[in-house]
């Protein structure tokens, strides 16, 4: 059943299983999984545990670890990677009535476990991304006490059990992850920390259901014209009844003035139908229009009489992708109600290391994204996928989101045992999430198609990646069949190369921001760029000790930017290229944390204006950037503009004046001139008055007014300097009672570490 409608009515009783559960673990001995037996328990260590929660969290509640977050805690918990886990507890079955099962739901499982209710075993999990239902009704007892076992295996154990071929290459020699279906990065990355960790990190519940229920909705609106648009429908049902006569299907939804009913026999458990809905009430991504949301009912009916009803909330949008490779011509536009839309907006990433805590993080997370003016949001693939709660949280904001398959960076197995696993897995997901308005398009996986081309295969093609090209693309056709598909992230057909595709992933050197690399990117649309920044004193003393805080050459910071702190070569590169990027900017290393890090923030923050403005000032030759990355999941230094303890860095601020729906900027310089570049990413006209003034100066170099068409840039005025001249200007422009500000530094690095501190607090003062 999936989360983001009301219950069913026919899945009205509910038992929750959160809570406290004991938990029992011990060391999985000699890689073999050893099965469950209450003599099991006798030889393990016993401590409290939630559900949801993470076995890391259980210990340092237990009083057995220390956060994992602090210092240098994160190198003890590798010993558990080879732990088993063992979660019990004790629960009530209320009666249970003829026509009725009792469903045993887990909304997440931390990986390999076995299932047992009262003695008997009821079902396996291989799967941390999905929820696993069992039909228990046969080992539960009425009216008296029950017990649930959830064994959890060492997930290393699992991954050491398998066959690895030579073309099957984890990210960083990490090869335990190809085989594995949990979350990338929880065995290191560059922005996450080496967790293996394992627990019951989704709720999990025992639900009554009846023989006759709905299984399947499915909405999608892939027409409309300029009075109304199509919304097709499907479903599916179950039912115990000798024969299908007498069933009917009802749908019917309103929005505001706009509501629309509709009811049909339904000759089989399955059905494809179609209603128009005249002057609809139009889902539109923030600063296109609302994010209309209807309220939909699908109810099934037998004889008569109502069995079963779904409620939720879709909205009524066209979404189409235009790509092109053609040299010369390539093109990636996202098109929203046959409208051209300038996606701006951020990677999504882990919310917490420890995925149980996700949901206490992801509002104010979410909060960020509508705060910094993003109108799209790409979920990374080396993370989990987010909960119901958050499409619903995109749906209401007008928030487009990309969708990564959760296959990150690695080579995984192309072998027919494997398929099956990612079968089940993109099938689970697809038909949780495929009715939110909010999501855009499917992506099989993030830099597959580039981490091949990086490993230098002969005659590069697809075969190495086919579980994306072909499996997932084949899944993605059967659940969505109205929902745009990408390969991978970027996608790299045979014969291009990383830097002649339309959409592409701009890292380069990282070394100033302005360099060829950026200034010259041939990208249309960039998926993926960003810029180190250190975070603030004040969250870095959370997480770092006094005697380790300052200068940055310990263990402790290097572990903070670690990828996988069990090989050296993977870490600590990344807090010297920050410090590089500071000595660029100000030709000095700062011999102080403040001046420090407001430098290395300023340097993110230039980095990253400077990425969406130049995207920005080449619409529509280019067409949006997603840049890296918006918050943290665990205390670190890294490219997000917030950091884990919700620290907002300069760049966050840059990011919400870039971000405006109508912009005015400084477009690169150009012989002795600056063009003055009006930015309108809406659907109506503006008239703006704008000015450019010097910093410190009271009258400006340049002003005017000027009408700027919908969805369109203008060049409206030019700004004459002296090339390499050091200087910072500051921009404003008012419209329709409005107002909004913008700065431009230029020269050329490196620049007066004092002259930088003094501009910092003026483009302060912007806000």
């Amino acid at each position: 059943m999936d989360d983001n409608r009301e219950p069913a009515a026919a899945e009205q009783t509910c038992v929750s299983l959160d809570g406290a559960w004991d938990l029992y673990f011990s060391p999985e001995k000699g890689g073999n999984w050893q099965s469950y037996s209450p003599d099991l328990l006798t030889r393990c260590h016993k401590i409290q545990a939630a559900v949801p929660g993470n076995v890391e969290i259980d210990l340092v509640q237990a009083g057995i670890e220390e956060d994992p977050f602090y210092g240098d805690n994160l190198y003890r918990f590798a010993q558990y990677e080879y732990f088993q886990w063992v979660y019990v507890r004790s629960f009530v079955v209320p009666s249970i009535t003829a026509g009725e099962r009792v469903v045993l739901s887990f909304d997440g499982i931390d990986t390999y476990a076995d299932i047992y209710v009262n003695g008997t075993h009821v079902g396996q999990t291989d799967n941390m991304f999905i929820e696993h239902r069992f039909d228990v009704s046969d080992a539960v007892r009425q009216g008296e006490i029950n017990q649930i076992v959830v064994h959890i295996h060492a997930a290393m154990n699992y991954a050491r059990g398998k066959e690895y071929t030579m073309a099957m290459r984890g990210t960083a020699h990490r090869n335990e992850i190809c085989w594995m279906r949990k979350a990338p990065h929880c065995f290191g990355w560059d922005i996450a920390p080496r967790l293996v960790s394992a627990g019951i990190w989704r709720s999990a519940r025992l639900t009554w259901v009846k023989e006759t229920r709905i299984t399947e909705t499915y909405y999608a609106t892939p027409q409309r014209s300029q009075t109304g648009i199509w919304l097709q429908y499907g479903y599916r049902f179950v039912t115990d009844a000798d024969t299908l006569d007498g069933f009917r299907v009802r749908i019917s939804g309103r929005c505001k003035d706009s509501a629309f009913e509709q009811e049909l026999p339904a000759h089989f458990i399955s059905g494809n139908h179609a209603v128009w809905i005249d002057q609809p009430q139009l889902w539109w991504p923030a600063g296109y229009g609302d994010a209309n949301l209807y309220d939909i009912s699908m109810t099934l009916i037998h004889n008569g009489e109502v069995v079963d009803t779904r409620k939720e909330r879709i909205g009524l949008r066209t979404f189409r992708l235009e790509r092109s490779f053609e040299p010369g011509k390539q093109q990636f536009m996202l098109y929203v109600n046959d409208t051209p839309i300038f996606a701006k907006g951020t990677n999504w990433v882990p919310l917490d290391a420890l995925h149980s805590r996700d949901k206490d993080r992801l509002h104010q997370a979410h909060q960020l994204c509508i705060e910094a003016g993003c109108n799209i949001i790409r979920c990374w693939g080396g993370n989990v996928y987010e909960d119901t709660a958050f499409f619903d949280l995109c749906d209401q904001a007008g928030i487009m989101v990309w969708q990564d398959f959760a296959l990150g960076n690695t080579n995984y197995p192309q072998s027919s045992d494997f398929v099956p696993v990612m079968e089940k897995e993109a099938g689970s997901v697809i038909r949780k999430l495929r009715n939110h308005p909010s999501l855009v398009l499917w992506s099989g996986d993030n830099e597959l198609d580039l981490k091949n081309m990086g490993f230098m295969y002969p005659h590069y093609d697809s075969r190495y990646n086919r579980v994306a090209h072909e499996t997932l693309r084949r899944l993605v056709q059967a659940h969505d069949p109205y929902r745009f598909f990408l390969a991978s992230s970027p996608e790299i057909p045979a014969g291009f190369h990383t830097d002649d595709v339309p959409e592409q992933h701009t890292w380069g050197a990282r070394a100033w921001y302005k360099d060829d690399f950026y200034k010259h990117s041939t990208a249309h649309f960039i998926s993926e760029a960003g810029y180190h920044g250190c975070p603030n004193p004040e969250s870095l003393k959370r997480f770092i000790p006094e005697n380790a805080l300052w200068p940055y050459h310990n263990k402790t910071w290097a572990m903070h930017s670690t990828e996988d702190i069990r090989i050296e070569s993977t870490i600590n590169g990344r807090n010297e290229l920050m410090a590089n990027q500071v000595r660029i900017l100000a030709g000095e290393e700062p011999s102080d944390l403040e001046t420090f890090v407001q430098l290395s923030q300023m340097s993110q923050a230039e980095a990253l204006k400077f990425f969406v403005e130049r995207t920005r000032a080449l619409k529509w030759d280019r067409t949006g950037i997603i840049w890296w990355n918006m918050l943290d999941c665990w205390p670190q230094i890294s490219d997000a503009i917030v950091d884990y303890y919700f620290g907002k860095k300069q760049a966050f601020f840059y990011m919400k004046r870039v971000q405006q729906p109508v912009l005015v900027l400084l477009a690169e310089l150009k012989d002795w001139y600056h063009d003055v570049i009006v930015s309108n990413d809406t659907r109506d006209p503006v008239l703006v008055q704008y000015s450019v003034t010097a910093a410190g100066e009271k009258q400006p170099q340049v002003t005017g007014t000027a009408t700027v068409q919908a969805g369109q840039n203008s060049v409206v005025s030019r700004l004459r300097i002296i090339p390499g001249e050091q200087k910072l200007y500051v921009i404003r422009w008012t419209f329709a009672e409005k107002a909004g500000a913008n700065h431009y530094i230029t020269g050329f690095p490196p620049y007066d570490t004092a002259q930088l501190l003094e501009w910092i607090r003026r483009i302060k003062d912007l806000d």
